[in-house]
C-alpha cells in the first residue's frame, strides 16, 4: 500500500531547524503514528464456558447479538483507520487495544473493508482475566516485523487467586528502527480509588521491571509503554512507581517520559468521563532514546487524543463524554467509552 503512514512525507518548518538556520533550509521527515484504544468490551457473541461472558451473549444482559457485533466492527475500524490522519494515512503502524475477547474478534476486525488494505498483522495472547478480556497489539506487515513476542503475568502477593489482564511484551523493526512495545491494562478502580491502588502499583512495578530487563539487555532500546493504566498521569502509579516524567528535561536516557502529563494537567483534556470529570487514563509513554533533536533515526514528535466530534455524545446527560456502546444494559450503538490516544514519531528523510 503505497500511501501509508511511514511513506508519508511531512514538511516541519522551524520546529526542527536551529535559528541560524531557520530561514535558509527546510528538512523532511518520515512520520509514523502509534496508537491505543480501550475498545469497550469487544466480545464475540459465544459464550465462553471458561470466562464470566455470558451478558455478552443473545441472550445475555446486554442481548450481545450479530447485528451489534458487526455494528461494533464497523465503528472501531472507522476510528482505527482515521487515527493520525492529519499527517498520513492508513491508520497507525502500530496500535495496542485493550478489552479484546479473542483472537477471533480481532481477525474480523483487520479484515473490515476500512482496515484491510493496511494489511495488519496481530499479537495476541489469551490472559487469566475473569472477564475474557485481554490485551493485543495490531501492527502493519509492510512497516513493523515482529521479532518477538510474549505475555507477562501480573501476581500480587497474599492474593493468590486474584488475576488480571497479562502484559503483552512485542519487539521488532519499526521501519528499520529497533522498538519495543509494553501494552497494559491495569487494574480497575473497582472498589474504589484509594483501596484499589495497590493494585496499579503493583502492574506499574512490573512493567518498569519490564522496562529495566530490556534496557539490560539493550542499552539503546526504544521503549514505548501504551494502555488504559486506570490512573492518571499525576497519580502515584505513574510517577513513583513506573517513575514516568511529566517534563523532557528530568528524563535520561534509560527514563520515562510521559507526554499524556501535559495534556491532561496543563490542557485538562482526558479520554474518559466519569461524574462531569475527565480523566486520562489511556497513555503512551516513550523512553529517553525516543528523544532528543538527532532525528537520524525515529524520536518522538507529539502526543494527541482523538476526540473528534464523532466520537462524543450528542445529547442527554452524557452530552460531551465518549460516545459508548452501551449506558447500563441499553445498546446505545456509540464506539467505546474511551478516546483513543496516539503519538507521532519522525525521523529524517
Amino acid at each position: 500500500m503505497k500511501h501509508v503512514l511511514l511513506r508519508a512525507t511531512i514538511m516541519f518548518v522551524a520546529f526542527f531547524i536551529t535559528s541560524q538556520f531557520a530561514n535558509a533550509q527546510e528538512k523532511q521527515y518520515k512520520v509514523g503514528c502509534i496508537a491505543f484504544y480501550n475498545t469497550e468490551n469487544f466480545y464475540d457473541t459465544i459464550k465462553d464456558p471458561i470466562t464470566n461472558d455470558g451478558d455478552f451473549t443473545p441472550n445475555g444482559l446486554y442481548k450481545w447479538n450479530t447485528k451489534r457485533y458487526n455494528i461494533k466492527l464497523n465503528h472501531l475500524s472507522t476510528v482505527i483507520s482515521q487515527i493520525g490522519d492529519e499527517y498520513v494515512k492508513g491508520g497507525p503502524v502500530v496500535i495496542g487495544l485493550s478489552e479484546i475477547e479473542t483472537q477471533g474478534v480481532l481477525v474480523d476486525l483487520v479484515n473490515q473493508p476500512a482496515l484491510k488494505p493496511s494489511n495488519y498483522g496481530i499479537v495476541h495472547y489469551d490472559s487469566p482475566d475473569k472477564r475474557g478480556v485481554d490485551v493485543a497489539l495490531l501492527y502493519q506487515k509492510d512497516h513493523f516485523v515482529v521479532e518477538n513476542s510474549k505475555a507477562v503475568r501480573l501476581t500480587v502477593p497474599g492474593r493468590p487467586d486474584w488475576t488480571t489482564r497479562d502484559q503483552l511484551v512485542v519487539s521488532g523493526k519499526f521501519d528499520g528502527d529497533q522498538m519495543y512495545f509494553i501494552v497494559n491494562h491495569w487494574p480497575s478502580r473497582r472498589g474504589g480509588e484509594k483501596r484499589s491502588a495497590f493494585l496499579r502499583n503493583a502492574a506499574a512495578d512490573l512493567c518498569k521491571s519490564i522496562v529495566d530487563s530490556i534496557q539490560k539487555i539493550d542499552s539503546t532500546a526504544k521503549i514505548i509503554v501504551m494502555g488504559d493504566l486506570n490512573d492518571d498521569p499525576t497519580n502515584s502509579s505513574i510517577v513513583k512507581h513506573l517513575k514516568a516524567k511529566g517534563d523532557t528535561a528530568e528524563v535520561g536516557k534509560n527514563g520515562l517520559y510521559d507526554p499524556m502529563y501535559k495534556l491532561f494537567k496543563k490542557e485538562g483534556l482526558g479520554s474518559l468521563a466519569y461524574r462531569d470529570s475527565w480523566n486520562l487514563f489511556d497513555q503512551i509513554i516513550v523512553s529517553g532514546r525516543l528523544l532528543g533533536a538527532d532525528k537520524s533515526s525515529y524520536k518522538f514528535y507529539k502526543a494527541k487524543i482523538f476526540n473528534r466530534n464523532f466520537l462524543t455524545q450528542k445529547e442527554g446527560a452524557f452530552a460531551g463524554y465518549p460516545f459508548r456502546t452501551y449506558v447500563g444494559d441499553t445498546f446505545t450503538g456509540g464506539y467505546s467509552d474511551h478516546f483513543p490516544v496516539y503519538v507521532f514519531l519522525a525521523k529524517e528523510k
